[in-house]
């Protein structure tokens, strides 16, 4: 019988680095987790401190320095994390270095409810409750808060963040009643009765060729209140 020797030296090199892998990855898990930290994505301001995720850690799961890497499950780490009420998503992974990082992605608040209870409106128009590491300079919403009127205050707001004049200086909304919206800017003295969410596109081209028209005129201080509530009508109120 001939025997292959390419065959044979393949299969042992084959063994030996499975061999190799096996023990490797035994000594790997096995050694203990050097250390732990905390990355922000996006946003520099923080409504949640990398202290304040440690000590969520330590509360629900304990120390994680010095334990083997094969105790920890990182899941279950992920979700202790994602359980923080300022907290949009999670990651959690172990760096080469044997660090615990958690990559967390922090909700955005758009806008903040004063009324017999206070919180943020986040961009994705849920609830989130307000932070005592940082407070977000978003416009106010007061007035009649109910699910609809919220539901419209987000409405609002989304149209307003994407243009760069109304998002400075659009600084608060009051609500009536439903579909009685009413804007405060930051600097003119008026404000501006939207009426209802409908048609925010042509009221707001409505209003914006006022404005540069009574800017230009240098009238703007003439007015106490502008109203859009009429279709291609700018309705003002003079002091």
């Amino acid at each position: 019988m001939q025997i292959n020797w390419n065959y044979l030296k393949l299969g042992t090199l084959l063994v030996l680095m499975i061999g190799l892998f096996g023990f490797t990855n035994h000594r790997n898990i096995s050694k203990p987790i050097a250390g732990m930290s905390v990355k922000f994505v996006g946003d520099n301001n923080l409504y949640l401190t990398e202290d304040a995720v440690n000590k969520l850690l330590i509360q629900n799961y304990g120390s994680v320095k010095n334990r083997a890497k094969e105790q920890v499950v990182l899941n279950t780490i992920e979700a202790i994390i994602k359980s923080n009420p300022m907290v949009k998503n999670a990651q959690v992974y172990l760096s080469i270095e044997g660090e615990l990082i958690s990559q967390i992605d922090q909700r955005k608040p758009i806008g903040r409810v004063e009324g017999f209870s206070k919180f943020y409106l986040d961009d994705t128009g849920k609830r989130m409750p307000l932070s005592k590491y940082h407070s977000a300079r978003v416009p106010i919403i007061t007035g009649k808060i109910t699910g609809k009127t919220l539901e419209d205050a987000y409405v609002i707001l989304e149209y307003v963040n994407q243009y760069s004049y109304l998002r400075k200086n659009v600084i608060g909304i009051h609500i009536e009643d439903e579909n009685k919206y009413q804007l405060k800017f930051r600097v003119e003295n008026f404000v501006v009765n939207l009426g209802g969410v409908d048609n925010l596109d042509e009221k707001f081209k409505n209003f914006m060729a006022f404005y540069v028209k009574a800017s230009k005129d240098d009238t703007l201080e003439n007015y106490a209140s502008v109203s859009l509530e009429f279709d291609n009508q700018v309705v003002c109120t003079k002091i």
